[in-house]
């Protein structure tokens, strides 16, 4: 059992591996782990608002029959470790909205497959998480319910510079001299800063454009997108349905690889579900990268103004090198079509998806009165529960998505970008050739202030480095690799064929030792656990 000297800072400081460790061993119960995680969701989440709800007395009742369990000899992968789930996949009895007011209210009859799935694995949910209003976001900004607001701060002094104590102290006494709020980047935002903020030990994400890697990135933490059809898609709440694919959000490679063979795994409930077997991501990630091919795409050099990104790429060519393997130039030609082409593909399916939003089945209906409706008809219905129901961002999805679909232009844009998709996957299948993976930066710039960006096309070009692997289809991780000069985390992109998540992991994994990235956030100064060798 746990004693005096273990706090809940210890307990949720802890990795995966620890965390099952202390359990096998004794030194706590899952109730007192999950007990931990809750009371710190309780004194943190206040200011971070990554959770949109929690579930407490769920959590705490799973995590009894967990202990039960154990003593029983059970020895499922993910028993008794609590996690948080983004609020796109379907929860059981659990409130669901996917960020948006027109699904406040909604409590699905059935969870996502993925979600499921984590459960069998005898993992504890501690509630949903805040995201972009139906995934569509890079910030966590469009969410209904309010932004999410990154654990991470930048430094209070820039590198090479040092402030008098006097200074410093001024600043402390300065009520009024508040940090920044960052971006903890979208839409999986409220999962990677629950995460980074140690109010969960994993997180699931969605990943459509890069929801998975962008946020990770921001918040110093491993996110990895498996192939498209790696996960089951039933259950999520739809985006781009030939994007759309759930992941996991970890502190560290073998956690993020532990959490995908849970998920993972054919879904006869979905056409599009892999019945491809997942191998063994542990043992891959202990596995050597000697002579491994790593493709450094040309291409992509140009795309960043921050020097800091550039210099984190070369290092980490040098770590992988330094690791056994070796760097191979490659280019992918039809990479800066990438963007352009996701912006008129996703948009075009989401316009589709969200049809069904209206009022009729499910979720909100507008132009309420009390239990009377407003006069109008059935399509002033449709208008008011449409108008009221979604934001800014879905909105204008939503039209440019029927305006690349409608007659006269589909041709032009949408099968025009469904023809560059395919250019650009047969950029990847040309590289793959000579190479086993390829490593890039995940974005092109650190996290920046909430409310900053309002330009969307400025928003959109964050996604600049993963946009290209999501519209292949490709696995693909990001690993964090270091900080810049304010202090903020900065990760690195790796990418492998389909199917080759071990691949992809062997490589994640000795990215991760070399960068031996071991920041956190000021606000959560705890022990970072470190990844096994």
């Amino acid at each position: 059992m746990m004693g005096d000297q273990n706090s809940t800072k210890q307990l949720t400081s802890l990795g995966v591996a620890g965390a099952r460790a202390g359990l096998a061993a004794g030194h706590f119960t899952s109730v007192e782990l999950t007990k931990a995680f809750l009371e710190r969701i309780e004194r943190v989440d206040g200011t971070l608002h990554a959770f949109l709800r929690t579930t407490p007395d769920e959590a705490l009742e799973a995590a009894s029959q967990a202990d039960f369990a154990r003593v029983r000899g059970d020895a499922r992968p993910l028993l008794g470790i609590p996690l948080a789930i983004k609020d796109v996949l379907m929860t059981s009895g659990i409130e669901t909205t996917a960020g948006s007011r027109i699904l406040e209210g909604f409590v699905p009859p059935y969870s996502a497959t993925a979600v499921q799935k984590l459960q069998s694995a005898g993992a504890i949910i501690l509630g949903k998480t805040n995201t972009d209003e139906f995934a569509m976001g890079s910030t966590n900004e469009t969410s209904a319910y309010g932004a999410v607001i990154s654990p991470w701060q930048k430094a209070s002094q820039k590198e090479g510079q040092k402030e008098s104590q006097k200074e410093v102290q001024k600043q402390k006494a300065d009520s009024k001299a508040k940090p920044e709020a960052l971006t903890p980047g979208g839409s999986s935002g409220g999962s990677s800063a629950a995460v980074a903020a140690r109010i969960a030990l994993l997180a699931t994400g969605t990943d459509t454009g890069g929801s998975i890697r962008q946020p990770a990135a921001f918040c110093g933490l491993v996110g990895l997108k498996p192939t498209y059809g790696r996960c089951s898609r039933r259950g999520i709440v739809a985006f781009a349905s030939s994007l759309d694919q759930a992941g996991p959000i970890a502190r560290t490679v073998a956690d993020a690889a532990l959490m995908l063979m849970a998920m993972a795994g054919h879904d006869p409930a979905d056409s599009t579900s892999s019945t491809q077997a997942m191998p063994d991501l542990l043992a891959a990630s202990k596995a050597s990268i000697k002579g491994m091919r790593v493709g450094i795409p040309k291409e992509y050099a140009d795309q960043s103004d921050d020097p800091a990104i550039n210099t984190l790429w070369e290092k980490g060519r040098e770590w992988l090198e330094a690791a056994g393997a070796v760097a191979v130039p490659i280019s992918l030609p039809h990479t800066h079509y990438a963007l352009p082409t996701y912006y008129i593909i996703a948009p075009a399916e989401a316009s589709s998806n969200l049809a069904r939003y209206d009022g009729v089945r499910f979720g909100m209906r507008g132009g309420m009165q009390g239990e009377k409706a407003d006069s109008g008809g059935l399509d002033a219905m449709y208008v008011k529960t449409r108008g009221e129901g979604f934001g800014d961002e879905v909105k204008r999805r939503i039209l440019i998505g029927t305006y690349v679909l409608s007659s006269g232009y589909y041709d032009a844009y949408y099968i025009k970008a469904q023809r560059v998709r395919r250019l650009i996957a047969g950029d990847f299948a040309e590289a793959f050739k000579k190479t086993d993976v390829l490593l890039t930066p995940t974005t092109p710039t650190a996290a920046f202030p909430l409310g900053q960006q309002q330009d969307p096309v400025t928003v959109y070009r964050n996604d600049v480095f993963a946009v290209p692997a999501s519209l292949a289809g490709l696995p693909a991780i990001s690993v964090p690799a270091g900080v810049n000069g304010e202090g903020l985390p900065l990760g690195l992109q790796l990418i492998a064929p389909p199917m080759e998540e071990a691949r992809l992991v062997a490589a994640a994994s000795a990215l991760e030792a070399g960068a031996g990235f071991s920041h956190l956030p000021p606000d959560t100064s705890l022990p970072r656990h470190k990844p096994a060798q």
